[in-house]
């Protein structure tokens, strides 16, 4: 029995010291990885400058076109994410301002991803490599249930979420591959049309108050950085439209934009546009809101 308990005490050693040892491999590799996402992106860099941020979800990442705003003279990049809600948001502007960017408008969909204070678990685990070294995503995620877990158990975080931060991901981080996340200033076109396009139905959303939304809104007001929430387009088609009016009873200073664009031929979806689309839509926004620096 005593040797059984031995060997069980061994085992115990080992297992531990593989996992901090694995630990400290995977985060070293991640926090040397700046062309795999945006996230690696924002983390691994500091003290960017831009006139212009785009923030949200795939309604952000697949509509804003930098290169627009670029030829008029002003530095800009689209930070959005596919399937990222607006605390993912919240977070990338917390880290932006830990990483010292400095931001003078951030232009932030608002729409339907108002509808819930929850959190993208997909987009979450991305932000899990840097959980032991930056205090702003410490307290961001501090109230989650497996907090403790995820902090503090070795390499617990990188199980939890092998399937996106996991062993393929550390190797192609590790040989430095990049992937398309980066191209076009984070612009990510949308190059196929869904014919015929599926209706989108609204008729199960209900605005209200997003704490995340505030949090932004309360980031900016400290940090000098003009904030321009907004809609942005849906197609004609989709039901229950009445949604965006109820929006703005809620938010009066989000600006209407989901029907700045109209005509079918500019989505790929109901609820995407285009590429044509977005570049349509980019210098709808453009238009409204800034002016030339220079002549392109």
């Amino acid at each position: 029995m005593k040797q059984f308990l031995k060997f069980i005490g061994k085992l115990i050693v080992i297992v531990l010291i593989t996992a901090i040892a694995l630990d400290a491999l995977y985060t070293l590799v991640y926090h040397q990885s700046k062309s795999r996402n945006k996230i690696d992106f924002l983390y691994n860099s500091k003290d960017q400058n831009y006139d212009v941020v785009f923030l949200g979800s795939s309604r952000v990442n697949n509509h804003f076109v930098p290169k627009i705003f670029n030829d008029q003279g002003y530095k800009t990049f689209n930070f959005g994410l596919t399937r990222s809600r607006l605390q993912e948001s919240a977070l990338m502007l917390k880290l932006m301002v830990e990483r010292n960017y400095k931001i003078k408008n951030l232009i932030l969909q608002v729409d339907l991803n108002i509808n819930t204070n929850d959190h993208s678990e997909a987009i979450r685990s991305l932000f899990m490599p840097y959980l032991h070294t930056s205090e702003t995503i410490r307290n961001h995620y501090k109230n989650i249930e497996e907090y403790n877990e995820l902090l503090y158990i070795p390499f617990y975080r990188y199980m939890n979420y092998d399937a996106r931060i996991g062993f393929r991901e550390f190797y192609q981080s590790a040989i430095h591959k990049k992937t398309n996340a980066l191209d076009n200033d984070g612009f990510y076109p949308l190059l196929k049309n869904q014919r015929p396009m599926i209706v989108a139905d609204l008729s199960k959303y209900s605005p209200k108050k997003n704490a995340a939304y505030e949090e932004i809104k309360a980031i900016c007001k400290k940090n000098n950085i003009h904030l321009i929430a907004m809609s942005t387009p849906m197609c004609m088609s989709t039901i229950n439209r009445e949604y965006f009016k109820e929006l703005r009873s809620v938010y009066p200073e989000i600006h209407n934009f989901e029907d700045a664009v109209t005509d079918d031929k500019y989505f790929s979806t109901c609820g995407h546009m285009n590429k044509e689309g977005a570049e349509e839509f980019t210098r709808v926004v453009f238009n409204a809101f800034f002016k030339p620096k220079s002549t392109p």
